[in-house]
């Protein structure tokens, strides 16, 4: 759709004011804008009537609540480098935070049934803690997610060395990878949500990947909750690009206690088997009468004591072309609160939070093991080195996308 001319534009927003609750800065729904919000804001400023409401703000007529975006400082690196905040209300309740340091999911704040809101994904309470230790909390986890074996892989004819920094093997990016990045960030609005983009560009060799990489991740809010995380990436060289969010989920607040009865669907009838360092043997197994089979609702605690390690494993998501389908389902019967999982994404890794001990968390926590879930969608452990596994290379003219949606609510 192009652009109306000013005049117009100036009565359609007036319109979308109006009748929505929030000014529109964008041609389609689907289509993200990296114009700041502020631009759209200035468009209406002093077109609004007595009964409208600026962004963000309620509408004194209606009581209606609106979406709003904000930015604030979040603290400063040691090399003295500047980290803000971006945060995302949605109108309905949920609100998501997202820092520069990792371009990382710091909370979402959703209500249960009876309006009561909590934090639902795990967190640190300062930026030094996001610096000093490595749990990967809400980061986005780059360049490689998961495990590559033995660090190393060959891509056209030529062996690259990578850090191992999870035993014999290479596991999310390396430890300066993504997650412990400084990522540019804007405002930004879709036709129906608030957000933030976040970029990055990774040298040729940076922890031994090659090529250069320009890296886009773009968090965008709702009014039904969901919050949109789409990554695109391009290089000047063959390289692979695998690329996930690493949040920690307990839908009855961070914090308070562990998520064994909670309850989790997957759509996925078949599992990857590790090997004792967790690298894929390459089989895929059927989850049917194994402690791994969630394709009905099920308890997260039912079956965890049957076998050591559980969970921590990379499911295969049904799918029957491209696109966004249902991953996982996942909801708190105490609280009503719901966790929906979409993505474009052909593996999901849950993960259980199986080596939390004692870790200092937000607000006074402290998060042991099993107190969260991860639902990390991504291509598959080791594809590197797995040439029977959907590819990761990315090559360049080409460019690497993918999307997950995770909708928050309550019923």
């Amino acid at each position: 759709m192009k652009h109306a001319p000013s005049h117009n534009r100036v009565l359609l927003l007036i319109a979308a004011v109006t009748l929505c609750g929030f000014v529109v800065g964008c041609d389609s729904p689907s289509q993200v804008t990296s114009a700041p919000v502020a631009q759209a804001d200035e468009a209406a400023e002093g077109a609004q009537s007595p009964q409208s409401a600026a962004p963000g703000q309620s509408n004194p007529a209606s009581g209606e609540a609106t979406m709003n975006v904000s930015v604030s400082p979040y603290g400063t690196t040691p090399d003295g480098t500047a980290v803000e905040v971006y945060t995302l209300e949605s109108g309905n309740g949920v609100t998501a935070r997202v820092i520069t340091y990792g371009a990382t999911l710091i909370g979402v704040d959703c209500p249960d049934r009876d309006g009561k809101r909590e934090n639902v994904v795990l967190g640190y309470g300062t930026l030094e803690d996001y610096i000093e230790h490595g749990s990967y909390f809400g980061s986005t986890v780059g360049r490689y997610a998961n495990r590559i074996a033995s660090g190393r892989f060959a891509l056209d004819g030529t062996t690259y060395e990578l850090a191992t920094n999870n035993g014999p093997n290479h596991l999310h990016g390396g430890p300066t990878g993504f997650h412990a990045r400084v990522w540019n960030a804007e405002q930004v609005r879709t036709g129906d949500a608030v957000g933030a983009k976040f970029t990055y560009t990774s040298a040729d060799g940076e922890e031994g990947f090659p090529g250069k990489l320009d890296v886009a991740v773009t968090y965008t809010l709702d009014g039904d909750g969901r919050l949109r995380i789409e990554y695109e990436a391009t290089t000047d060289k063959p390289t692979h690009c695998n690329l996930t969010n690493h949040s920690y989920f307990n839908l009855a607040g961070h914090g308070s206690g562990d998520v064994l009865e909670q309850v989790l669907e997957l759509h996925c009838n078949q599992y990857l088997p590790t090997d004792e360092t967790l690298i894929p043997t390459g089989e895929l197994y059927a989850v049917a009468g194994t402690p791994y089979d969630f394709t009905q609702p099920k308890k997260i605690g039912a079956d965890i004591a049957q076998q050591e390690g559980l969970y921590d494993v990379c499911y295969v998501i049904q799918r029957d072309g491209g696109g966004l389908v249902p991953v996982a389902r996942a909801t708190d019967p105490a609280s009503g609160r719901v966790l929906d999982v979409e993505s474009t994404e052909p593996g999901v890794q849950l993960y259980t939070a199986n080596h939390l001990s004692e870790v200092p968390g937000r607000d006074g926590a402290t998060y042991n093991k099993h107190q969260a879930f991860c639902l990390e969608t991504q291509h598959y452990p080791d594809a590197p080195n797995q040439p029977d596994f959907p590819s990761t290379v990315l090559r360049p003219g080409e460019t690497y996308r993918s999307t997950t949606v995770y909708r928050f609510y309550a019923e």
